[in-house]
C-alpha cells in the first residue's frame, strides 16, 4: 500500500530571532539614517534593547539590593558550612598568621577572583552602578562584606575560632572567607537566582 501523496521532507524550524539579531539590524539602520534626530532615536532604541533580559544568561545586572544580598548570603553559607567543618581551614589560618605576606596575598587573590567572576568572566553583564567614591563597585563591596561577616559569624558562633588571639582568628576567618566570597559572587549573578 503506497501513499499517493508525495512526502515532503521535514524542514528546519524557522530561525527564531534573538536580541543580538535585533541589535545588529538597529546598528545597520543607525549607519543609514541621515537625519540627526532620527539617528538619536535609533541610538536610544539600541540602548533600550540592550536592557532587555530575554534569557537568564545575558541579563544586564545593575545595582545591589536586598535580593542580591540574600543571594550572596546563601552562596556564602553553602560553601561556608563545609569550610567550618574542615580542620584544614584552621591549619591554613595558623600558617597565614605566621606568614603575613601570604595573608595579604590571600586577601588580594580573593578580591581579584571576585572581581573576575563579577566583572571579567562575563557570566552575566554586570554593570557598575553608583560606585562608592566614584570608583568602588557597590556589588563588590556587598559580596565581599556579606561573605566576610558571614565567615566571622559562623566561625565565632560555632566555636571554630577564639578572639583571644585576634590575629589568628582573623587569619583563620580569612581562609573560610576566600571560597565563601567566590560562592557569594556566583550565587548573586547566576541565572535563576
Amino acid at each position: 500500500m503506497s501513499d499517493s501523496g508525495s512526502a515532503t521532507p521535514p524542514s528546519d524550524p524557522p530561525h527564531e530571532p534573538e536580541l543580538s539579531d535585533l541589535l545588529d539590524e538597529l546598528e545597520e539602520l543607525e549607519e543609514t539614517v541621515d537625519d540627526p534626530d532620527e539617528r538619536q532615536q535609533v541610538r536610544e532604541t539600541i540602548r533600550v534593547a540592550r536592557r532587555v533580559q530575554p534569557t537568564p544568561f545575558g541579563r544586564v545586572i545593575r545595582g545591589f539590593d536586598r535580593h542580591d544580598a540574600s543571594e550572596a548570603l546563601v552562596g556564602s553559607v553553602l560553601i561556608g558550612v563545609p569550610m567550618l567543618a574542615e580542620g584544614g581551614t584552621l591549619e591554613i589560618g595558623a600558617f597565614l598568621a605566621l606568614h603575613p605576606v601570604s595573608f595579604v596575598a590571600t586577601v588580594l587573590a580573593t578580591i581579584g577572583l571576585v572581581v573576575g567572576v563579577l566583572y571579567v568572566a562575563e557570566i552575566q553583564q554586570v554593570e557598575i552602578y553608583r560606585p562608592f567614591f566614584g570608583v568602588i563597585p557597590r556589588r563588590l563591596v556587598g559580596v565581599l562584606g556579606i561573605s566576610f561577616v558571614t565567615a566571622v559569624a559562623l566561625m565565632t558562633g560555632w566555636g571554630r575560632i577564639e578572639w583571644s588571639d585576634p590575629w589568628l582568628a582573623l587569619c583563620q576567618t580569612t581562609v573560610a572567607f576566600a571560597p565563601m566570597s567566590l560562592a557569594a559572587a556566583l550565587g548573586d549573578i547566576l541565572p535563576g537566582s
